[in-house]
């Protein structure tokens, strides 16, 4: 970072030290054509091969999980544009280091060379430090390309994604991955000492990762194994990757959303998958039984009264058992509320009253409903006229219990569905009486 132009020609030293790079590194892609699981990339007007022929090169922010290729991509387009490229991390470097990168690129636009600066996990910067790129992007002294696992969205300030396109990456398929395995072959000679089996199960384990594949291929070479691993022994062998899961980010409030999309749509077994993830991935079972909580009370409702109750139990069952014991109560309760009749009347009710009440917020309650407990009280008709309603036949008297300046409105709609099917026949008998006793009450005053 300290010179202008830092060249390092060949020699047969530089060769030995590349050869004894990572495999994932000596594999990285160095032309378009051998970026793997990406090919949405180079659809269109807008790919990646169209970006490379803009001049200057557009400031771009690569989105996609890890190893998906989104730093090889970046370093293709820099060479193919021919600009100096520079690399960062958002992790190591600040505003100071930054700074001394712009000073640089401003020295060789001057001479005619433009810089194209890599800035990765780019959503690590906060607010402020993503700030000092606006003016030298504005000018045209440096090209940004950042990459990030994070949404963009949510990660970063709206005036530097307005000066960015964004490039989405997809996770590496299964195909893709397999390309990889037969690429690292082919480099060291020789074949992974795995089953057909064991070979799938690698693959599995990388969950999109590219570079955690090879990564896991090269310990498999260190070994020199003469027999084949099994699954089994694969397992002992092979750390276990970690879950792409982060409590306060993108990933966190996207599997809460699938999870409640799942038991929305009755779907039991993707709702203890993605419950089942979030577990995996470190989530705090009291959050996951908080949403569970609600979504008894919002989905479920009146459908199945009993829903919210096995909510709370289930909540008080995990805290007195803890984890690892607890969690099966937790996928106990995501199973009774995938399979409970759901309905959002008692929502959509409550909504509504909301509205209700925010457009007559002052209005009094009807006089014959209110208490006298003084005489001052009942001489103003505070209580008069009520009736006690379990004192009457049906147990209903067809009383007004609303604003007398408001004209009554139906709420609550219940369905044809679960215990709100019973709630339904309640609310139309009780309504056929009301009708009764008024009709009686205008009868008698005329």
């Amino acid at each position: 970072m300290d010179t202008l132009f830092d060249f390092r020609p060949t020699t047969k030293k530089t060769k030995k030290l590349q050869e004894g790079r990572p495999l994932a590194d000596r594999l990285r892609p160095q032309e378009f054509s051998e970026l793997i699981g990406q090919a949405l990339l180079f659809e269109g007007i807008g790919s990646v091969e169209h970006l490379a022929t803009q001049v200057p090169l557009p400031s771009l922010i690569f989105w996609g999980p890890p190893g998906c290729g989104k730093t090889s991509l970046a370093k293709i387009l820099a060479g193919k544009s021919g600009a100096f490229f520079e690399e960062a991390s958002a992790v190591f470097h600040g505003v100071a280091q930054f700074k001394e990168y712009f000073d640089l690129a401003e020295r060789r636009l001057q001479m005619g060379v433009r810089t194209v600066l890599l800035v990765d996990e780019i959503h690590r910067l906060n607010r402020a430090q993503q700030d000092i790129f606006l003016p030298h992007l504005e000018s045209g002294v440096v090209t940004l390309i950042g990459t990030t696992t994070e949404n963009p969205s949510f990660e970063l300030n709206a005036a530097l994604l307005s000066r960015c396109k964004v490039v989405t990456f997809n996770r590496l398929d299964p195909e893709a991955l397999e390309f990889l395995l037969r690429r690292a072959e082919a480099l060291m000679q020789g074949t992974l000492p795995l089953t057909a089996e064991a070979r799938t199960v690698l693959c599995h384990l990388a969950d999109g990762d590219g570079r955690y594949l090879l990564n896991r291929a090269e310990d498999l070479f260190a070994l020199h194994l003469k027999e084949q691993l099994t699954p089994e022994k694969l397992l002992k062998v092979v750390r276990k990757r970690a879950a792409l899961y982060d409590k306060s980010r993108d990933e966190h409030y996207n599997l809460i959303s699938v999870l409640h999309k799942s038991l929305r749509g009755s779907d039991v077994n993707a709702a203890l998958y993605w419950m089942a993830r979030m577990l995996e991935g470190g989530e705090d079972p009291l959050y996951i039984l908080r949403r569970l909580v609600r979504f008894a009370s919002e989905d479920v409702g009146l459908a199945d009264p009993q829903a919210l109750s096995q909510a709370i139990s289930a909540v008080e069952s995990y805290r007195f058992l803890g984890s690892p014991e607890g969690d099966l109560v937790i996928a106990q309760l995501v199973v009774y509320l995938a399979t409970a009749p759901k309905s959002v009347s008692v929502y959509k009710a409550f909504k509504a009253a909301r509205k209700w009440a925010q457009e007559s917020p002052s209005l009094m309650p009807p006089k014959s409903a209110l208490n006298a407990p003084t005489r001052l009280m009942k001489e103003h008709g505070y209580s008069a006229g009520y009736i006690y309603d379990p004192d009457t036949p049906e147990g209903i008297a067809g009383q007004n219990f609303l604003p007398e300046e408001l004209e009554p409105r139906t709420l609550y709609h219940p369905i044809e569905r679960g215990f709100e099917r019973e709630i339904k026949k309640r609310l139309l008998y009780w309504e056929r009486l009301v009708q009764e006793h008024r009709a009686k009450a205008t009868n008698t005053k005329d």
